[in-house]
């Protein structure tokens, strides 16, 4: 099914828990309604952040129970997306041995999402160039609001880089790399700093895919494959510079700003401060272009380290000499002050599930689809969870 938006614009919808598909691996096929909302909320507020995703168009509850750890109410999240193709789906014919089927598809891929490829002799090439582009950029976004997907397989990546199927997802409180929060990733595979390793990962896997459908030899085509899929950690990287630079309401680009955005994060992480307060705080004027501002310095226990830091922030921001657009207003347009936070969505959860009061659910939507705006909500949206609140795993659901 599709819907075809004003403009042509075309986006597909699927039902994620209406019931076994080929693909549900033995499984029920179903969701539970916790899973369902969480989606909601967390999918909404990645479309409010600019963040490319798949929608919620609707959760409905089915009335029926769904067996997990224990007897849940079931329910259906309708999902709208640009393209519901993955790295995964490609592999589903690679795997048979069916390059008749690998090629359909990516002809489809190409007509339907990258139609300015046309029927260029290099055509699949550009293709694979294309989707390690639109992953450097997703991946790139995901980091600068430390949001941590959970489970980043191949049947997870989407082929046009939107953000798919949220279910032991996160975003992170207190700044740490090796966070982790799905129940099922006990390795840490998945950790917020192994991300970026793991989309490149991913791309290998579908450029494995298209090999057959790449001119010339078995090692020409190989090689052609690896030189482009071999770019995504400079595209990464950029990407994930430039936003950096934003968040810290820096207009011009020096040798050193990788490094004193690194040097910044050392601190947090050191420090166990929260990532998002710590950034919307950089960005309130007067007194933290001092070092001595006590709310930006909130949650640093031995804050020497960060003055020392806010000194050579305060020099570079000299440096930059842009008029117009005051550092402050830029990274108040990149920094949220709200989050999703696991605690609230679990809180909705928790009441929508057991009590069938969805007030909390509908309130916290409201409140992060305006992620930069300050006004008309109460603070505890943009606060971090109190130790006994805070929430240390997800699960997936479906």
């Amino acid at each position: 099914m599709y819907l075809l938006f004003k403009g042509g614009r075309r986006q597909d919808i699927q039902l994620k828990g209406a019931g076994p598909t080929p693909y549900s691996r033995m499984g029920d096929g179903r969701a539970a309604l916790g899973p369902v909302l969480r989606e909601y909320i967390v999918s909404e507020a990645m479309s409010s952040l600019g963040i490319p995703t798949t929608r919620s168009l609707a959760a409905v509850a089915t009335g029926d129970t769904v067996f997990r750890e224990q007897a849940l109410p079931g329910a259906i999240v309708a999902r709208v997306a640009e393209s519901h193709v993955r790295v995964g789906t490609f592999q589903f014919f690679s795997a048979r041995s069916d390059t008749d089927g690998v090629k359909e598809l990516a002809d489809y891929v190409i007509e339907r999402h990258f139609s300015a490829i046309g029927d260029a002799d290099d055509r699949y090439e550009l293709l694979l160039n294309a989707v390690v582009m639109r992953q450097a950029n997703l991946i790139a976004q995901w980091q600068l609001v430390g949001f941590i997907h959970g489970v980043m397989n191949t049947d997870n990546t989407s082929i046009v880089g939107e953000t798919i199927d949220y279910g032991p997802c996160a975003f992170m409180d207190n700044y740490d790399p090796k966070k982790v929060f799905s129940s099922i990733d006990q390795m840490g595979r998945y950790a917020y700093a192994n991300q970026p390793g793991i989309g490149y990962w991913n791309l290998t896997c579908f450029g494995q895919t298209l090999l057959p459908l790449i001119e010339g030899d078995e090692d020409a085509s190989l090689k052609r494959v690896q030189e482009i899929i071999a770019q995504y950690p400079a595209l990464y990287q950029k990407a994930y510079l430039k936003g950096l630079r934003r968040k810290l309401g820096l207009q011009t680009e020096q040798e050193g700003d990788q490094a004193l955005a690194e040097d910044l994060l050392n601190e947090m992480a050191r420090e166990g401060v929260d990532y998002t307060v710590t950034f919307r705080n950089l960005s309130v004027p007067g007194p933290s272009m001092s070092g001595e501002d006590t709310q930006v310095e909130e949650g640093f226990k031995n804050s020497e380290g960060f003055r020392e830091w806010v000194v050579r922030w305060n020099k570079r921001l000299r440096e930059d000499g842009v008029h117009g657009v005051t550092h402050e207003d830029l990274m108040r347009s990149v920094n949220p002050a709200v989050i999703p936070r696991n605690h609230l969505v679990e809180e909705a959860i928790k009441f929508a599930v057991d009590e069938g009061d969805y007030s909390y659910f509908h309130k916290l939507v409201e409140i992060v689809e305006r992620p930069y705006d300050e006004a008309g909500f109460s603070t505890k949206y943009a606060l971090p969870p109190r130790p006994e609140e805070e929430v240390t795993q997800t699960f997936c659901g479906t």
